[in-house]
């Protein structure tokens, strides 16, 4: 049934209070509205030197997990298998990385957005291009989907109007998100408890259910059914003759494109790395490597569900009513149906992480639009001489147009036709190769010029564009054997998303090369950044913790391959 009972109701409001309460206490207490100075605008947009460690790894994963990964992930865990948490895994191997390469290099150069690394590292020119690109990528792309998924979800699980769903999310992260980084980062480690806690419920949940519907109980009985009844949903990489190779294609998300998606989300994207750019480098690297831990266990909370429900999906318990029948079959519905059978209160709970995990993500977003749009834009561009008060109301402004237009346009962009995880990831696909090749080499390689910087930003957005539509002019099938291109309904060879990012990718770097040492042997100067050895040094509880989360993963891959 679609709706809440009292209790669950209930549930719901504790949550709300604690995480509203703790806000407003943390807005009070930690930034001088207790009678104090109020503090300066890198202290509002950044918390600079007072967020823990746990705080940042809570926000990181707070920000990252939302609508699209309960309710995108699932579904594709329910067409697909186990091997969508290769997003969430490979993210884990990634945020180490990051922890020991990239994160240096910003606090070593005081960098506190990426428009500004850009303009630091190339040119005002290039930094202003991407300023507003993110701006218009963030709110168009990015809040909107979270903002439309999550009202969608919540609507379908509350009975309630989804326009009303669509407001009270945008107003509850408003609230949040006015309060600066510091109550962002230290609600957001209220958030992930809900989020988890009641993540974990549903999947205890969800695998009792398939234990029971075969005459057995608990959640190991359940998992052990679950392997046996849909051994295909727990293979981690797809050979080319498997149905959802093309959205996965077999090594590339260990060797290709999976490492381009992970590398520029996690470390050239303003939305997460503002968590750890207010830190010390310990700090920072103890909180991503939390991060990187609890990127472990999301699978469990939002693939898991999705492999259950497709279990009892095929055993009839569950039918075309909850999830549609043949080409209408809708997978995203698993998680919804799931959680309409939670006992009540239980469903309080789980609603509530569900609300959790938007709402943070809403905050984390929506800080960041007002960090680039103040720092990058407003300061640099409309008002230089502007005062840490009026910098810091700017950003509150901000915050309150960015959700008001994602609001207003999000229910025409036909977000839930397309998928919500799937029209995420082809927009910023199309761009993410050019600009990782744009930060990897600006990082660590001070011949590269601005002139090869913009090539990667507009040159690897019509690369991709030309891979995407090439199947249309020219016939593919010679990369088939080698995997990097696969028959598509319409008998067209086309080449697999993850792959054409690492050619594009391949194909910037390249051209940046060329561009760049043309330049610089006719005399362009450029401006290498602040980078030496021993920077990548790290802490022996950072290595050991490290180590750690490469043997379990080496040992999920292995067991799951």
């Amino acid at each position: 049934m679609n709706k809440l009972d009292t209790i669950d109701y209930i549930v719901f409001f504790v949550y709300f209070i604690i995480v509203s309460g703790y806000g407003i206490w943390i807005y009070r207490r930690k930034t001088g509205h207790d009678g104090t100075v109020e503090g300066d605008s890198k202290d509002y947009f950044l918390a600079e030197g007072s967020l823990t460690w746990w705080a940042i790894g809570s926000s990181l994963i707070a920000s990252n997990i939302s609508a699209e990964q309960f309710v995108g992930m699932s579904g594709s865990g329910f067409k697909m298998g186990l091997a969508i948490a290769t997003y969430e895994w490979m993210a884990a191997i990634t945020l180490i990385v990051v922890a020991v390469f990239f994160i240096p290099v910003y606090l070593k150069n005081r960098i506190f957005t990426m428009p500004q690394f850009l303009s630091q590292r190339y040119n005002g020119t290039v930094a202003m291009i991407m300023a507003i690109f993110w701006l218009a990528l963030y709110i168009v792309v990015n809040l909107t989907s979270i903002l439309y998924l999550g009202a969608i979800a919540i609507s379908s699980i509350a009975g309630l109007n989804l326009e009303f769903c669509l407001y009270a999310l945008a107003a509850f992260a408003v609230l949040i998100t006015l309060g600066g980084m510091k109550v962002i980062g230290f609600t957001d480690v209220i958030q992930v408890f809900f989020l988890i806690l009641g993540g974990l419920a549903t999947t205890y949940l969800a695998l009792n259910l398939v234990a029971e519907h075969y005459g057995q109980s608990g959640v190991i009985n359940g998992f052990n059914l679950m392997t046996a009844q849909a051994g295909d949903h727990f293979q981690m990489i797809f050979k080319k003759e498997n149905p959802n190779y093309i959205d996965l294609p077999g090594l590339t998300v260990l060797l290709g494109g999976m490492w381009i998606v992970n590398l520029n989300y996690w470390g050239c994207n303003q939305y997460i790395t503002q968590r750890a750019l207010g830190a010390d480098l310990p700090t920072a690297r103890a909180g991503i490597l939390f991060a990187a831990f609890l990127k472990l266990l999301m699978p469990v909370i939002v693939v898991l569900p999705g492999i259950a429900a497709y279990v009892l999906y095929n055993a009839d318990v569950f039918g075309p009513a909850e999830f549609g029948s043949g080409t209408n079959l809708n997978p995203d519905r698993a998680y919804p149906v799931l959680l309409n059978i939670l006992p009540v209160g239980l469903k309080g709970l789980s609603f509530a992480a569900l609300t959790a995990a938007v709402v943070a993500s809403l905050a984390g977003k929506a800080n960041s639009i007002a960090t680039i749009f103040t720092l990058d834009v407003y300061k640099k561009v409309i008002n230089p001489n502007a005062s840490e008060k009026t910098l810091v109301n700017v950003g509150k402004i901000a915050v309150v147009v960015a959700m008001m237009m994602g609001v207003l346009i999000a229910p025409h962009l036909g977000i839930d036709k397309k998928g919500g995880f799937q029209y995420i990831q082809e927009y910023t696909g199309f761009v993410s190769p050019g600009i990782f090749a744009m930060f990897i080499l600006g990082f660590f390689w001070k011949k590269t010029t601005s002139t090869a910087a913009l090539f990667a930003t507009i040159g690897g957005f019509l690369l991709s564009v030309m891979f995407k539509f090439l199947p249309l002019y020219a016939d593919l099938s010679f990369l088939s054997p080698l995997g990097f291109a696969v028959k598509n309904a319409e008998g067209v060879y086309e080449i697999p998303f993850l792959d054409r990012m690492g050619f594009v990718f391949l194909i910037s770097v390249a051209a940046m090369v060329v561009i760049s040492l043309y330049e610089t042997n006719r005399g362009v100067k450029t401006n290498g950044l602040e980078v030496d050895r021993s920077m990548f040094k790290t802490t022996r509880s950072f290595a050991i913790g490290s180590m750690v989360i490469m043997v379990i993963l080496t040992t999920l891959y292995t067991v799951y391959w």
